[in-house]
C-alpha cells in the first residue's frame, strides 16, 4: 500500500509539527498520520495544554477497518468505542509522537502512567499480578527522567504484542529504539488512555475519525488515492477544544542508558 498525502505539510499542534508520513525507529515500513490533537486540562478557568499527540497507522489500517466501518461519517467514528478500540487492538503497526508543551518530571509522567492503565485494566477484569509487576518495573526504570518542552516520548506497537519505546530531544525519529517491553495488555492500554473513550485527548480522537471516514469511504480496494490527515483535519483541533474532560495523559518512557532495555511480563 501506498498513501498519499493531502499535504506535505502534516499537522501542526502548536509548536509541534506532525509529517504525513513517518518510518518508526528500528521499523521497516512507514506510517501515515492518521490524526493528531492536544491534551490539555481546563484549570480556573484557563485551557492549559501539555502536549502535543499524533497517531500513525499502518497502511492495511485502512483495509481492517473498512469492512465494518466504511461509509460512517466522522461524527459517528468519534462516538463509537468499538471502531476506536479496534483501531487500538488491530493486527497493524501503530505510531504515537507526544510532544511536550509544558516540562514534566519522569515521576508525575510514570505514576500517571501507572493510574491510567491499572483503571482500564480494572474495568476490563484482567489486572492481575503479570500486570501490576510490569507496572512497578516500568516505574523504577522512569523516575529519573526528565522531559523538557519540545522533546518527545515515541511508542511503535507491534502486533505481536511487543511495545518499542524511543526518545528525541525534538521533533526528529531516531532510527533506532531504546526500550521493549513485551506486554499487549500495556501497549494497548497507552494507545487506549489516548484515543479511547475516556481518552485524554479528545482533539486526536476527532482528528482521527475525520481522517479514517474518508479514507474509508475511498477504499475501493486500491490505496493509491488515500491521503493522510493534513488538509483532511483542517481546523478540528480547534473545534473539540470543548470537548476537553479533566484528565492526563498516559506515556511510558523507559531509556536505560544509551543501551537497550527489554522489559517482559512474565
Amino acid at each position: 500500500m501506498n498513501l498519499s498525502p493531502l499535504t506535505s505539510s502534516g499537522i501542526q499542534i502548536e509548536a509541534a509539527k506532525f509529517p504525513p508520513a513517518v518510518k518508526p525507529p528500528g521499523l521497516d515500513k512507514t506510517l501515515f498520520l492518521s490524526g493528531a490533537g492536544v491534551r490539555a486540562l481546563e484549570i480556573q478557568g484557563n485551557l492549559v495544554k501539555f502536549t502535543s499527540i499524533g497517531v500513525y497507522l499502518e497502511d492495511s489500517a485502512v483495509t481492517w477497518l473498512s469492512g465494518k466501518w466504511k461509509g460512517k461519517t466522522s461524527e459517528e467514528l468519534t462516538e463509537s468505542v468499538e471502531f476506536f478500540r479496534e483501531i487500538v487492538s488491530g493486527p497493524f503497526h501503530k505510531f504515537t509522537r507526544i510532544t511536550m508543551i509544558l516540562p514534566l518530571t519522569g515521576k508525575q509522567y510514570s505514576e500517571k502512567v501507572a493510574e491510567n492503565c491499572v483503571a482500564i485494566w480494572k474495568s476490563l477484569g484482567i489486572y492481575s499480578d503479570a500486570e501490576a509487576k510490569g507496572i512497578d518495573k516500568f516505574l523504577e526504570i522512569f523516575k529519573d527522567e526528565n522531559f523538557l518542552p519540545g522533546s518527545s516520548i515515541l511508542f511503535t506497537q507491534s502486533p505481536n504484542g511487543f511495545l518499542k519505546i524511543s526518545f528525541s530531544k525534538d521533533e526528529s525519529i531516531p532510527e533506532t529504539w531504546v526500550s521493549e517491553i513485551e506486554s499487549k495488555l500495556l501497549s494497548e492500554a497507552i494507545l487506549e488512555s489516548i484515543i479511547g473513550k475516556n481518552g485524554v485527548s479528545p482533539a486526536a480522537r476527532q482528528s482521527i475519525a475525520s481522517t479514517l471516514s474518508k479514507l474509508l469511504k475511498e477504499n475501493n480496494g486500491s490505496t493509491n488515492d488515500h491521503k493522510a490527515a493534513g488538509e483532511i483535519d483542517g481546523d478540528i483541533n480547534l473545534k473539540a477544544t470543548k470537548a476537553y474532560k479533566d484528565k492526563d495523559v498516559i506515556s511510558i518512557p523507559i531509556e536505560n542508558g544509551n543501551g537497550k532495555h527489554k522489559v517482559t511480563n512474565e
